[in-house]
């Protein structure tokens, strides 16, 4: 198990016509944030993202907003899916799956997931609103599905409940860190949790 237990860590560089980005990431650190994507209220997301699964993260992007948020959050789902499946390694010694119910106020979000190289996106959340700032709230969708499919995560997204969407999509964004902090947590014996002994 000791052998197992290194520093789990990834940086990633992409840079295309519409967005340049750098991200790294420190999965079993302390949920420290450094995190400018040039839009407010996804950072605001990020931040949440980070504390409460206890990835720290450094997010640098900047993208074409002069178009819209569109390619800059969804590029740093990507990138930050690569980073989080870098720094994963070969998924041995995980605990592997993780739910989380998180409320915010009036709203209850539900998310479970599988880190287990098959990536997919179960998407169930309805927003009232077009954006909270410069967010657009369809967005959160896109960010989930880019985040997903490059991470290699079977990811359930599912919001029970909700009225206001700001706090819809905290709770969004925390149940997911909630549940990625309990999947991507080393097990307490180091075996590959798969019948077919590798993920």
């Amino acid at each position: 198990m000791d052998e197992i237990k290194k520093v789990r860590t990834a940086e990633i560089i992409r840079k295309t016509l519409e967005t340049d980005i750098f991200i790294k990431v420190t999965l079993d650190g302390k949920g420290t944030s450094d995190i400018d994507t040039g839009i407010g209220f996804f950072n605001h997301m990020l931040t949440a993202l980070s504390k409460h699964s206890g990835i720290s993260m450094t997010i640098k992007v900047k993208g074409d907003l002069d178009v819209d948020c569109h390619h800059t959050i969804e590029d740093t789902g990507i990138a930050l899916g690569q980073a989080l499946n870098q720094a994963l390694g070969a998924k041995s010694g995980i605990v592997r799956y993780g739910t989380a119910y998180i409320p915010m106020d009036e709203s209850l979000a539900m998310c479970s997931l599988d880190i287990s190289n098959r990536p997919f996106l179960v998407f169930n959340c309805d927003f009232v609103n077009q954006s909270c700032g410069d967010y657009d709230l369809c967005m959160t969708e896109e960010f989930f599905r880019a985040f997903a499919f490059n991470s290699g995560i079977t990811l359930h997204i599912n919001l029970l409940y909700g009225s206001n969407d700001h706090h819809k999509a905290e709770a969004i964004y925390k149940a997911v860190a909630h549940a990625l902090k309990t999947a991507a947590a080393y097990n307490s014996d180091g075996s590959t949790l798969s019948t077919k002994g590798v993920l």
